[in-house]
């Protein structure tokens, strides 16, 4: 589609399975790839007469996912029914909350190319999943697997605060990364357990009047690719329509729409339901949650610092530049946790940030999903950069041969500098006679570093390096050189 002259008004209802080990309000098991209808049992199946009762761990991680997102913690929250039929949802029935959720008015800090958007938070409510329907596309037979069922989720609601595509990817991004790094969730997303519904619409600016669009409800988005080309797409669709019919907000019912991967279009499935046509009313088989002041400071001691902070304490205490506070903080908690404990191996701030930012994330991208998978323990990559500094290792093999051997294997930087033979050589007397014979063999070279050329200097450097097969310290080369040349 061309270009249009609008803006984009997107809110992202994000769901998060809990990483716990039975589900919200019965004993059944939560392991991914199970047989069909085996994580089952009669409170999950919607049997009469079954009371469930609250997984203690599942409101701990939910509130330490509402804490991380800077939100209001209800210090009494309770449960409601929220009817509809469907097969996957055998009580016709889903245990939510409605009026009173237990977080509220938090947000989320996005960066998309030097802009930052704050993405504020309506709520962040627990709730039990459905099951799954399993379709034929060749016989048209629907299967129901209810090992769903149950599954504990937080639902992460925010304003229409996003304004492209780019900054929903982002605000998914950040949010996956927060809630593994706080190990809230592992937000597999080919996995179901993050998943995502976009409410889009437009504001189109004509001779002094701005008209905004129905809303649509794009559900059920299993991949960021996907929700920014759905946004994408469905934006431009809305203009198109709104062109048609110039109908606009409150002249036509909000309506769910689905994302066609294959042909790159959102497709009609009903009318948006409003809450009217939920029938919330207070769930009465479960007593409401008291969330008592001790328990909110255990688990705010397992949060600790929030982003900002932290970027402050890097920027202000610690001397780094915005840039690179911003990167460790923006990278994820666990990117920040490890650059923490690098530092307490006595290695000062600057030099483990660019370690951090330049080396480490550069050689695990695409390796690793969170930082606690690095096979580099904070204190082995110390010791690596303490060889460095210690002249025992030359720093470009250092970056480029032995960090990359111990991200592959988990062994520690002396054993690989040992395997590979590449401890560097202190001897003077070797290294003045090596800068001897390279001095004879490139008078050319010498002459023009005397006539002004500085970067012959660099030739010489790079020729004894040569011969001695990296085994000398660049520094004491130089040294040795420049005394050579008479350079004071």
């Amino acid at each position: 589609m061309a270009t249009h002259p609008f803006e984009i008004i997107v809110g992202l209802e994000v769901h998060v399975q809990l990483l716990t080990e039975s589900k919200l309000f019965c004993s059944d098991g939560t392991k991914f790839g199970q047989p069909p209808n085996t994580l089952v049992s009669p409170i999950s199946i919607g049997m009469p007469g079954v009371l469930p009762v609250m997984n203690r761990r599942a409101l701990e991680l939910a509130i330490k996912a509402g804490l991380a997102l800077q939100c209001q913690i209800a210090r009494f929250t309770k449960w409601d029914r929220k009817h509809y039929y469907y097969p996957d949802l055998p009580k016709n029935y889903q245990i939510s909350q409605y009026d009173m959720p237990f977080a509220t008015e938090g947000y989320l800090d996005v960066d998309v190319e030097g802009k930052t958007t704050k993405v504020r938070l309506i709520r962040v409510h627990l709730e039990e999943d459905a099951g799954k329907n399993l379709h034929d596309d060749h016989g048209g037979d629907s299967l129901v697997d209810l090992n769903r069922a149950g599954m504990p989720l937080i639902e992460i609601v925010s304003y229409p605060d996003i304004r492209s595509a780019a900054e929903a990817g982002a605000y998914l991004e950040k949010l996956r990364t927060l809630m593994r790094d706080l190990d809230v969730s592992d937000c597999e997303m080919q996995e179901g357990s993050l998943r995502c519904d976009a409410n889009v619409n437009i504001a189109i600016t004509k001779e002094g009047k701005t008209y905004k669009t129905p809303i649509v409800e794009v559900k059920n988005l299993n991949s960021i690719k996907m929700v920014e080309k759905s946004i994408t797409y469905e934006a431009g669709r809305q203009y198109d329509q709104w062109e048609k019919d110039g109908k606009v907000i409150g002249q036509a019912p909000k309506q769910t729409r689905g994302w066609d991967e294959a042909r790159g279009v959102t497709r009609p499935q009903r009318e948006k339901e409003e809450e009217a046509d939920y029938r919330y009313f207070p769930e009465p088989d479960l007593v409401p949650v008291v969330i008592t002041e001790e328990m909110l400071a255990r688990i705010k001691g397992e949060v600790g610092e929030s982003s900002q902070q932290r970027k402050d304490r890097y920027r202000d205490q610690l001397g780094l530049s915005e840039y690179n506070a911003s990167v460790l903080v923006d990278k994820g908690r666990g990117v920040a946790d490890y650059f923490d404990a690098l530092m307490s191996h006595d290695i000062d701030a600057k030099t483990a940030a660019n370690w951090v930012i330049n080396d480490v994330l550069a050689h695990s991208t695409g390796r690793i999903k969170v930082m606690h998978d690095l096979a580099v323990e904070p204190s082995s990559l110390a010791e690596l950069i303490k060889l460095v500094k210690g002249n025992k290792l030359n720093l470009n093999d250092a970056r480029e041969r032995v960090l990359r051997e111990m991200i592959s294997t988990g062994k520690d930087a002396s054993t690989i500098v040992q395997e590979l033979g590449l401890e560097v050589v202190v001897d003077t007397a070797a290294i003045e006679a090596i800068v001897d014979t390279v001095l004879a063999d490139m008078s050319k070279v010498v002459d023009d570093f005397r006539s002004g050329k500085g970067k012959a200097l660099g030739a010489l450097v790079g020729q004894v390096m040569k011969r001695s097969q990296g085994k000398f310290p660049p520094a004491l080369v130089n040294e040795i050189l420049n005394k050579k040349l008479g350079v004071s």
